[in-house]
């Protein structure tokens, strides 16, 4: 186990040896309450010419800069989905890399989903409004940021974790089912289950986002509502993850991909030995993991830092390969 002076050192030397060259300017919005839908709260990363500095964001550690000019032009958009009970800046550490290779990166909080509000997590309503949270985040960005104009919008990417992996999945076309009689939902114990096999159905469709032409998933739940002859169908290219399942005996939800991974058309598919359920979060420092201890402890064998960089490395160039024209570079 590394000591708490040499793991907070070693997650500097990360985050700056990320950022030599740029850094990520982070700055929070809001998307007004609408007929769509309830005021989201995003926080979004932007290509920053400033060193990095360290920000103390709800107990978590990023290194941004606070309020920096946006720098480059016809700059990619990456939108992120976080995990159930989730929050924004839960993967600081991969938007601030992207923004570092050049990505608008735009983070938001599901309504009745996160951290602080949980007041829906695992219900119907939030399976359905999730995907559509994700639309009124990319209108919002390339309508009304205030930067809208340095955004090419024929690039834009999903990164999904967990229940963002659903969301993801539902926005590119997975259509999943949200119906009385899934063959795992009789022994889920998912609200949204009890829900549809009570004879609730969706308050409204879940449509796909065809601007979102490339996507990263990781450790997507819950995957029992999307059928092998529906997630064929998506055309767009997919880099899914998964985390380990010796490692995740605790019955986390979200663990892990391989039943995911049969039914999509050749995804870009990576395994993580050793890895949790939670070792995609970002890298936490000591006082994070005391607070947090099980998003934020690995497995005795398991180094998340030097994961995530790797990992960062291989989703750059992922959406960098897909945004083929020399998008984010």
């Amino acid at each position: 186990m590394m000591g708490r002076a040499k793991l907070v050192l070693a997650i500097c030397f990360f985050f700056f040896g990320l950022t030599a060259a740029n850094a990520a300017g982070v700055r929070n919005f809001d998307i007004p309450a609408a007929a769509a839908g309830p005021a989201i709260r995003l926080l979004v990363w932007t290509p920053c010419a400033e060193p990095p500095k360290e920000m103390d964001a709800r107990g978590a550690i990023f290194f941004s800069v606070p309020g920096c000019s946006v720098t480059g032009e016809k700059l990619p958009l990456i939108v992120i989905s976080h995990g159930r009970r989730g929050w924004f800046g839960g993967h600081h550490d991969t938007a601030a890399a992207l923004a570092d290779a050049g990505f608008v990166v735009a983070a938001l909080n599901h309504p009745g989903d996160t951290w602080r509000d949980a007041s829906r997590t695992d219900s119907l309503s939030v399976l359905v409004e999730r995907p559509a949270d994700i639309k009124r985040l990319i209108d919002y960005m390339l309508e009304s940021w205030p930067d809208a104009s340095r955004i090419d919008a024929r690039h834009i990417g999903l990164y999904g974790f967990s229940f963002g992996g659903y969301t993801g999945l539902a926005v590119i076309g997975g259509n999943p089912e949200l119906r009385k009689g899934l063959s795992n939902c009789a022994t889920s114990s998912l609200l949204a289950c009890k829900q549809l096999e009570s004879g609730e159905v969706p308050g409204q469709p879940i449509t796909p986002d065809p601007r979102v032409i490339a996507a990263v998933i990781a450790d997507p739940y819950p995957a029992f509502v999307f059928s092998e002859e529906n997630l064929k169908k998506i055309a767009i290219p997919v880099q899914l993850w998964s985390s380990d399942p010796a490692q995740n005996a605790d019955g986390l939800s979200g663990c892990c991909a391989s039943t995911i991974k049969q039914r999509l058309p050749a995804p870009d598919y990576h395994f993580v030995a050793n890895a949790k359920h939670f070792s995609f979060l970002a890298t936490c420092i000591p006082k994070e993991t005391q607070a947090n201890p099980t998003a934020c402890t690995d497995a005795p064998n398991f180094d998340r830092v030097d994961f995530h960089r790797s990992f960062h490395t291989d989703v750059v160039a992922f959406y960098r390969k897909h945004f083929a024209d020399g998008a984010g570079q």
